[in-house]
């Protein structure tokens, strides 16, 4: 089953076809996720492509944004050797938290129990008479 569903399935890793493509390329590096990045060959106007494949499923948000600076042609090398050390203050980034748990709900929200502060200054609520 694994080959098959290498072949034809895209939300839980490389197709088929991805590690085809990849033929060719050079590994430049991972990330703590073990995300592989790797030089592609030269596309048009003479730039090599750059892609990301993913350990696990396919989230663009667990790629950092170091590496994605990287993939978007923002710097010309790796983050390792092109950006500063990170500092002290910083958070490590975080995946895409939509549907978990740990999802932002602001006051109002269902989710939150579906009350808010009353609204300030002279609104007042239209009802029906």
């Amino acid at each position: 089953m694994g080959v098959f569903k290498n072949i034809f399935t895209w939300w839980e890793g490389a197709t088929f076809g991805t590690y085809m493509g990849r033929l060719g390329t050079d590994h430049v590096g991972s990330d703590a996720l073990g995300t592989g990045y790797y030089l592609g060959k030269m596309g048009p106007g003479g730039v090599r492509r750059r892609m990301a494949i993913y350990s696990g499923n396919n989230d663009a948000s667990r790629i950092s944004p170091e590496w994605t600076a990287w993939l978007r042609h923002m710097i010309d090398d790796v983050p390792d050797n092109a950006l500063p050390q990170t500092r002290a203050w910083e958070k490590p980034a975080l995946p895409n938290l939509t549907g978990t748990r740990e999802a932002y709900r602001p006051a109002g929200s269902l989710e939150a129990g579906g009350r808010r502060a009353a609204a300030t200054g002279d609104y007042e609520a239209w009802s029906p008479e």
